[in-house]
């Protein structure tokens, strides 16, 4: 780091001071250090990731048009964060647990989360969209940065009971100003949790810039806890999955816990509900846009021979097929029967539960007969 690396405010300018296999341009660069944990990724292998990149991007643009049609009641975007996903959910056994934000449908893709699953939340029809020991992947957090403190606790627990199984937090820039993610650090590095903590930083915590998170880059913070910290260029699958699975592999050698940042960028709006025009410029974004994660897989590819147009032609069409589907499964969704808020909210029966369901019962009764529904909101008013 240099006096030049910063602005007159003394926050952070240089976002590219990080571990890199694949340029924006499709060029492979060598790392002797990462190179050695993606040898097994040939060309096919590639074009697999990919694959998972360009139908998850395809998902999130029917997802948003979903949400701009009424359908949806909110969507978050990942589109520009795909490589960070897939690179590290891929790196993932079946037998890990990962613990994630709003914002990571792509690790769901990975960890077999039907995409109308997900969806669910946002169409207000579920509490949650699928069981998280069937698909080894928590749903998502909305707290800020609690989902951290859950993968620690459970990575705790794994080790406790003999398994070399790792937990992963995924977690934004922001969330790194969260209590919850440094105490879960504090935990992790005190009791060598087989814990990867991994920090998409996208720059934007909402409308805040990064610098004014930290005046560091964010994988410095791991020197504090006592645990190695990896920055990788988040829109680099390749260099993405080589990071995580060092980190992997050092849990399940009981070394302990790894932060990695994660680079990359949010192209589109922190939510359906932001204008991201307000607080950042055409000139970044555009800037950005040619860091592109899967372009630059695909210039890989067609220097290693790989006929591109008619791959991209086909993964194009599958998307296609996979948007639709997606289409098709939301807006047929039936709308829940009323009670059933009260499903699966404990294990175990609960008498102030149950309590709550009766008082509704006898609420909802009352539309059933207009003079007594009449009848209850004149009460109500007078109350």
């Amino acid at each position: 780091m240099t006096p030049s690396d910063r602005d007159a405010t003394g926050l952070l300018t240089r976002p590219d001071d990080f571990v890199q296999l694949v340029s924006p341009t499709g060029e492979r660069r060598a790392n002797a250090d990462f190179d050695a944990w993606i040898t097994d990724i040939d060309a096919a292998a590639l074009g697999r990731l990919y694959r998972d990149m360009a139908i998850v991007r395809r998902l999130d643009t029917e997802a948003t048009a979903l949400q701009r049609q009424g359908e949806l009641g909110l969507w978050p975007p990942l589109a520009g964060q795909e490589a960070a996903q897939i690179g590290s959910a891929r790196a993932l056994r079946d037998d890990d647990f990962a613990f994630s934000s709003y914002r990571e449908h792509a690790v769901a893709w990975c960890r077999g989360v039907e995409p109308a699953e997900l969806l669910t939340v946002w169409r207000g029809t579920a509490s949650s969209g699928w069981n998280p020991f069937d698909r080894g992947m928590a749903v998502p957090q909305i707290i800020i940065g609690a989902q951290a403190l859950h993968a620690t606790g459970w990575a705790m627990g794994a080790a406790w009971e003999g398994s070399d199984a790792a937990a992963v937090a995924y977690f934004g820039d922001g969330a790194t100003s969260e209590g919850d993610v440094n105490e879960a650090l504090v935990f992790a590095a005190s009791f060598d949790a087989p814990v990867v903590f991994f920090c998409q930083n996208n720059q934007w915590a909402i409308s805040e810039p990064v610098g004014l998170q930290s005046k560091q880059h964010l994988a410095r913070r791991a020197d504090g806890f006592g645990m190695p910290g990896i920055r990788v260029d988040g829109n680099d699958v390749l260099a993405v999955l080589a990071a995580t699975r060092i980190a992997l592999d050092r849990a399940r050698r009981g070394d302990g816990p790894t932060f990695i940042e994660a680079v990359t960028y949010r192209m589109g709006p922190h939510t359906t509900a932001d204008d991201p025009k307000r607080y950042r410029t055409d000139d970044e974004l555009a800037d950005w846009r040619a860091r592109d994660p899967l372009t630059r897989v695909l210039a890989l590819l067609e220097a290693s021979g790989v006929d591109v147009a008619g791959f991209e032609r086909d993964v194009a069409a599958e998307a296609d097929v996979a948007a639709t589907e997606l289409r098709a499964a939301v807006t047929t969704i039936p709308d829940p029967a009323p009670l059933s808020v009260f499903d699966h909210v404990y294990a175990e029966p609960n008498s102030h539960v149950d309590r709550q369901r009766d008082h509704y019962t006898r609420y909802l009764a009352l539309f059933d007969d207009p003079d007594a529904a009449a009848s209850g909101a004149a009460e109500g008013a007078a109350r």
